[in-house]
Protein backbone atom coordinates (compact mmCIF):
# COMPACT_ATOMS: atom_id res chain seq x y z
CA UNK A 1 0.00 0.00 0.00
CA UNK A 2 1.16 3.53 -0.72
CA UNK A 3 0.42 5.19 2.61
CA UNK A 4 1.35 8.81 3.21
CA UNK A 5 4.38 7.55 5.14
CA UNK A 6 5.67 5.47 2.25
CA UNK A 7 5.14 8.44 0.01
CA UNK A 8 7.60 10.41 2.15
CA UNK A 9 9.78 7.46 3.12
CA UNK A 10 12.92 9.16 1.82
CA UNK A 11 12.44 11.88 4.40
CA UNK A 12 10.95 10.02 7.34
CA UNK A 13 13.09 6.90 7.05
CA UNK A 14 10.59 5.50 8.26
CA UNK A 15 5.17 8.34 7.09
CA UNK A 16 -3.35 17.45 11.72
CA UNK A 17 -5.20 20.50 12.68
CA UNK A 18 -2.48 22.96 13.58
CA UNK A 19 -1.73 26.63 13.28
CA UNK A 20 1.38 27.58 11.32
CA UNK A 21 2.08 30.35 13.80
CA UNK A 22 5.33 29.82 15.70
CA UNK A 23 3.44 30.70 18.86
CA UNK A 24 1.75 27.30 18.64
CA UNK A 25 4.89 25.26 18.03
CA UNK A 26 4.99 22.10 20.16
CA UNK A 27 7.29 22.40 23.20
CA UNK A 28 10.47 20.35 22.94
CA UNK A 29 11.49 17.73 25.47
CA UNK A 30 14.64 18.57 27.41
CA UNK A 31 17.80 18.16 25.37
CA UNK A 32 19.02 15.82 28.12
CA UNK A 33 16.59 13.18 26.86
CA UNK A 34 17.79 13.26 23.23
CA UNK A 35 19.34 9.91 22.13
CA UNK A 36 22.96 10.27 21.04
CA UNK A 37 23.87 6.62 20.43
CA UNK A 38 23.85 5.17 16.93
CA UNK A 39 21.25 2.43 17.25
CA UNK A 40 17.96 1.35 15.73
CA UNK A 41 16.81 -1.00 18.50
CA UNK A 42 16.01 0.36 21.97
CA UNK A 43 14.95 -1.42 25.19
CA UNK A 44 12.21 0.22 27.27
CA UNK A 45 11.94 -0.50 30.99
CA UNK A 46 11.06 1.16 34.29
CA UNK A 47 7.90 2.86 35.53
CA UNK A 48 6.59 -0.43 36.93
CA UNK A 49 6.84 -2.46 33.72
CA UNK A 50 7.00 -6.16 34.62
CA UNK A 51 8.84 -6.99 31.41
CA UNK A 52 10.74 -4.74 28.99
CA UNK A 53 9.39 -3.75 25.61
CA UNK A 54 11.40 -2.69 22.56
CA UNK A 55 11.38 0.14 20.03
CA UNK A 56 12.74 -0.53 16.53
CA UNK A 57 13.36 2.22 14.00
CA UNK A 58 12.41 1.07 10.50
CA UNK A 59 12.68 2.41 6.99
CA UNK A 60 9.57 1.95 4.88
CA UNK A 61 11.50 1.19 1.70
CA UNK A 62 14.77 -0.70 1.42
CA UNK A 63 16.58 -2.64 -1.33
CA UNK A 64 15.96 -6.33 -0.66
CA UNK A 65 19.64 -7.21 -0.73
CA UNK A 66 20.23 -4.79 2.17
CA UNK A 67 17.54 -6.22 4.44
CA UNK A 68 18.79 -8.08 7.49
CA UNK A 69 17.46 -8.28 11.04
CA UNK A 70 20.13 -7.69 13.65
CA UNK A 71 20.85 -10.30 16.27
CA UNK A 72 19.49 -7.92 18.89
CA UNK A 73 16.19 -7.60 17.03
CA UNK A 74 15.89 -11.36 16.70
CA UNK A 75 16.48 -11.72 20.44
CA UNK A 76 13.92 -9.02 21.17
CA UNK A 77 11.36 -10.88 19.05
CA UNK A 78 11.86 -13.94 21.23
CA UNK A 79 11.03 -11.89 24.33
CA UNK A 80 7.82 -10.17 23.19
CA UNK A 81 4.30 -11.42 22.50
CA UNK A 82 3.22 -8.65 20.12
CA UNK A 83 4.57 -6.46 17.31
CA UNK A 84 2.95 -3.06 16.93
CA UNK A 85 3.37 -1.08 13.70
CA UNK A 86 2.27 2.42 12.76
CA UNK A 87 -0.82 0.70 11.40
CA UNK A 88 -1.73 -2.96 11.86
CA UNK A 89 -0.82 -4.58 8.56
CA UNK A 90 -3.81 -6.89 8.93
CA UNK A 91 -5.82 -3.85 7.87
CA UNK A 92 -4.13 -3.90 4.50
CA UNK A 93 -6.45 -6.48 2.99
CA UNK A 94 -9.08 -5.89 0.32
CA UNK A 95 -11.30 -3.60 2.40
CA UNK A 96 -8.28 -1.58 3.49
CA UNK A 97 -7.25 -0.93 -0.10
CA UNK A 98 -10.85 -0.06 -0.97
CA UNK A 99 -10.81 2.58 1.77
CA UNK A 100 -7.66 4.04 0.29
CA UNK A 101 -9.08 4.33 -3.21
CA UNK A 102 -12.37 5.76 -1.96
CA UNK A 103 -10.57 8.58 -0.14
CA UNK A 104 -8.01 9.62 -2.73
CA UNK A 105 -10.21 12.24 -4.39
CA UNK A 106 -10.53 15.87 -3.32
CA UNK A 107 -13.81 16.95 -1.82
CA UNK A 108 -16.04 19.63 -3.27
CA UNK A 109 -15.24 18.72 -6.85
CA UNK A 110 -11.82 20.39 -6.61
CA UNK A 111 -9.27 19.67 -9.33
CA UNK A 112 -5.58 20.44 -9.84
CA UNK A 113 -6.58 23.13 -12.35
CA UNK A 114 -8.35 24.97 -9.51
CA UNK A 115 -5.22 24.94 -7.34
CA UNK A 116 -2.41 25.83 -9.75
CA UNK A 117 -1.46 28.66 -12.05
CA UNK A 118 -1.79 27.98 -15.77
CA UNK A 119 1.99 27.60 -16.04
CA UNK A 120 2.27 25.14 -13.15
CA UNK A 121 -0.80 23.22 -14.27
CA UNK A 122 0.65 22.77 -17.78
CA UNK A 123 3.95 21.65 -16.24
CA UNK A 124 2.21 19.05 -14.03
CA UNK A 125 0.14 17.74 -16.93
CA UNK A 126 3.25 17.32 -19.06
CA UNK A 127 5.23 15.55 -16.33
CA UNK A 128 2.41 13.30 -15.15
CA UNK A 129 1.64 12.23 -18.70
CA UNK A 130 5.18 10.86 -18.82
CA UNK A 131 4.38 8.55 -15.89
CA UNK A 132 1.05 7.43 -17.32
CA UNK A 133 -0.14 5.47 -14.27
CA UNK A 134 -3.68 6.87 -14.45
CA UNK A 135 -5.57 8.93 -17.01
CA UNK A 136 -4.98 12.63 -16.39
CA UNK A 137 -8.72 13.06 -15.86
CA UNK A 138 -8.36 10.80 -12.80
CA UNK A 139 -5.13 12.34 -11.50
CA UNK A 140 -6.63 15.84 -11.67
CA UNK A 141 -9.25 14.92 -9.09
CA UNK A 142 -6.88 13.10 -6.70
CA UNK A 143 -5.45 14.77 -3.62
CA UNK A 144 -2.08 16.16 -4.75
CA UNK A 145 -0.07 14.40 -2.04
CA UNK A 146 -1.53 11.09 -3.13
CA UNK A 147 -0.60 11.90 -6.73
CA UNK A 148 2.96 12.57 -5.51
CA UNK A 149 3.05 9.06 -4.04
CA UNK A 150 2.44 7.61 -7.51
CA UNK A 151 5.53 9.12 -9.08
CA UNK A 152 7.79 6.67 -10.85
CA UNK A 153 11.53 6.36 -10.91
CA UNK A 154 13.85 6.62 -13.89
CA UNK A 155 13.02 3.03 -14.86
CA UNK A 156 9.32 3.81 -15.08
CA UNK A 157 8.45 1.97 -11.86
CA UNK A 158 6.64 3.43 -8.87
CA UNK A 159 9.27 4.34 -6.31
CA UNK A 160 9.56 1.44 -3.90
CA UNK A 161 6.92 -0.70 -5.60
CA UNK A 162 9.24 -2.77 -7.76
CA UNK A 163 10.49 -6.25 -6.97
CA UNK A 164 13.94 -5.00 -5.93
CA UNK A 165 12.53 -3.21 -2.87
CA UNK A 166 11.04 -4.44 0.37
CA UNK A 167 9.41 -2.99 3.47
CA UNK A 168 10.88 -3.79 6.87
CA UNK A 169 7.36 -3.62 8.30
CA UNK A 170 6.11 -6.23 5.85
CA UNK A 171 9.10 -8.47 6.56
CA UNK A 172 8.41 -8.19 10.30
CA UNK A 173 4.72 -8.83 9.75
CA UNK A 174 5.46 -12.04 7.87
CA UNK A 175 7.83 -13.06 10.66
CA UNK A 176 5.15 -12.30 13.26
CA UNK A 177 2.76 -14.62 11.47
CA UNK A 178 5.34 -17.41 11.43
CA UNK A 179 6.04 -16.93 15.13
CA UNK A 180 2.31 -16.55 15.86
CA UNK A 181 2.87 -13.20 17.54
CA UNK A 182 -0.05 -10.80 17.91
CA UNK A 183 0.07 -7.64 15.78
CA UNK A 184 -1.43 -4.21 16.37
CA UNK A 185 -1.25 -0.63 15.15
CA UNK A 186 -0.66 2.75 16.77
CA UNK A 187 -3.01 4.26 14.20
CA UNK A 188 -5.73 3.16 11.80
CA UNK A 189 -5.92 3.43 8.02
CA UNK A 190 -8.78 5.91 8.46
CA UNK A 191 -6.57 8.15 10.58
CA UNK A 192 -3.66 8.03 8.15
CA UNK A 193 -5.95 8.84 5.25
CA UNK A 194 -7.49 11.72 7.20
CA UNK A 195 -4.08 13.42 7.19
CA UNK A 196 -4.55 14.12 3.49
CA UNK A 197 -7.49 16.33 4.44
CA UNK A 198 -5.82 18.23 7.28
CA UNK A 199 -3.17 19.65 4.95
CA UNK A 200 -4.71 22.30 2.67
CA UNK A 201 -5.07 21.20 -0.95
CA UNK A 202 -3.26 24.33 -2.16
CA UNK A 203 -0.23 23.43 -0.04
CA UNK A 204 -0.35 19.85 -1.31
CA UNK A 205 -0.45 21.10 -4.89
CA UNK A 206 2.56 23.35 -4.31
CA UNK A 207 4.49 20.41 -2.85
CA UNK A 208 3.56 18.27 -5.87
CA UNK A 209 4.93 20.91 -8.24
CA UNK A 210 8.15 21.25 -6.23
CA UNK A 211 8.58 17.49 -6.09
CA UNK A 212 8.17 17.21 -9.85
CA UNK A 213 10.70 19.99 -10.41
CA UNK A 214 13.22 18.21 -8.16
CA UNK A 215 12.38 14.78 -9.46
CA UNK A 216 15.88 14.02 -10.72
CA UNK A 217 17.22 14.36 -7.16
CA UNK A 218 14.78 11.86 -5.63
CA UNK A 219 16.89 8.76 -6.21
CA UNK A 220 20.01 10.34 -4.71
CA UNK A 221 18.05 11.53 -1.65
CA UNK A 222 16.64 8.05 -1.19
CA UNK A 223 20.14 6.54 -1.40
CA UNK A 224 21.37 9.03 1.19
CA UNK A 225 18.57 8.13 3.59
CA UNK A 226 19.21 4.40 3.18
CA UNK A 227 22.91 5.01 3.92
CA UNK A 228 22.10 6.93 7.11
CA UNK A 229 19.70 4.20 8.14
CA UNK A 230 22.31 1.49 7.66
CA UNK A 231 24.68 3.61 9.74
CA UNK A 232 21.96 3.73 12.46
CA UNK A 233 22.44 7.49 12.64
CA UNK A 234 19.20 8.79 14.17
CA UNK A 235 20.66 12.25 14.65
CA UNK A 236 21.51 12.62 10.97
CA UNK A 237 18.13 11.23 9.87
CA UNK A 238 16.32 13.64 12.16
CA UNK A 239 18.42 16.54 10.84
CA UNK A 240 17.67 15.49 7.24
CA UNK A 241 13.96 15.46 8.00
CA UNK A 242 14.09 18.90 9.63
CA UNK A 243 15.96 20.26 6.62
CA UNK A 244 13.42 18.78 4.21
CA UNK A 245 10.50 20.37 6.05
CA UNK A 246 12.07 23.66 7.13
CA UNK A 247 9.85 25.67 4.77
CA UNK A 248 6.72 23.62 5.55
CA UNK A 249 6.30 23.52 9.35
CA UNK A 250 2.71 22.33 8.95
CA UNK A 251 3.88 19.15 7.21
CA UNK A 252 6.51 18.42 9.86
CA UNK A 253 4.04 18.97 12.68
CA UNK A 254 1.40 16.83 10.96
CA UNK A 255 3.53 13.91 9.87
CA UNK A 256 5.98 13.69 12.75
CA UNK A 257 5.67 15.74 15.92
CA UNK A 258 1.95 15.47 16.56
CA UNK A 259 1.93 11.76 15.84
CA UNK A 260 4.91 11.20 18.15
CA UNK A 261 3.04 12.85 21.01
CA UNK A 262 -0.16 10.96 20.27
CA UNK A 263 1.68 7.64 20.28
CA UNK A 264 3.12 7.94 23.80
CA UNK A 265 -0.04 7.07 25.81
CA UNK A 266 -0.74 4.22 23.37
CA UNK A 267 2.78 2.84 23.80
CA UNK A 268 2.44 3.09 27.59
CA UNK A 269 -0.88 1.23 27.61
CA UNK A 270 0.40 -1.52 25.32
CA UNK A 271 3.64 -1.99 27.29
CA UNK A 272 1.63 -2.44 30.48
CA UNK A 273 -0.59 -5.03 28.78
CA UNK A 274 2.21 -7.25 27.43
CA UNK A 275 5.83 -7.02 26.23
CA UNK A 276 5.73 -5.46 22.77
CA UNK A 277 8.11 -4.63 19.94
CA UNK A 278 7.13 -1.28 18.43
CA UNK A 279 8.30 -0.91 14.81
CA UNK A 280 7.98 2.67 13.54
CA UNK A 281 9.83 4.85 11.05
CA UNK A 282 13.32 5.71 12.31
CA UNK A 283 12.61 9.37 11.55
CA UNK A 284 10.21 9.36 14.51
CA UNK A 285 12.84 8.32 17.08
CA UNK A 286 15.53 10.99 17.18
CA UNK A 287 15.59 14.59 18.34
CA UNK A 288 14.03 16.46 21.22
CA UNK A 289 10.52 15.74 19.95
CA UNK A 290 11.21 12.11 19.04
CA UNK A 291 9.59 9.07 20.61
CA UNK A 292 12.73 8.15 22.61
CA UNK A 293 13.02 11.62 24.21
CA UNK A 294 9.29 11.72 24.94
CA UNK A 295 9.35 8.29 26.63
CA UNK A 296 12.36 9.32 28.71
CA UNK A 297 10.52 12.48 29.68
CA UNK A 298 7.74 10.26 31.00
CA UNK A 299 10.24 8.48 33.24
CA UNK A 300 10.95 5.36 31.19
CA UNK A 301 14.47 4.00 30.77
CA UNK A 302 15.17 3.76 27.03
CA UNK A 303 18.55 2.18 26.28
CA UNK A 304 20.26 1.41 22.98
CA UNK A 305 20.53 -2.32 22.29
CA UNK A 306 22.61 -2.66 19.09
Amino acid sequence: MWSVWQMLAMLLAGSCVWSCSSAHKAPSASEAFVPLEKALLWKISGQGLKQPSYLLGTIHLLPKEQFQLSEGTQQALSQVSRITFEIDLQEMGGLGMLKVMNKTFMSGGKTLRDLLSEEDYAFVRERMSQHGMFPMSTLERMKPMFVASLLTNKDGEALGSNSRMTSIEMELYQLARKKRLATAGLETIDYQLSLFDTIPYALQARILVEQLRQYEDMNSEFDRMVTLYRQKDLQAMEAMTREAFKHEPLIQETLIYRRNRDWIPILVRMMREQPTLFAVGAGHLGGANGVIALLRQEGYRVVAVD
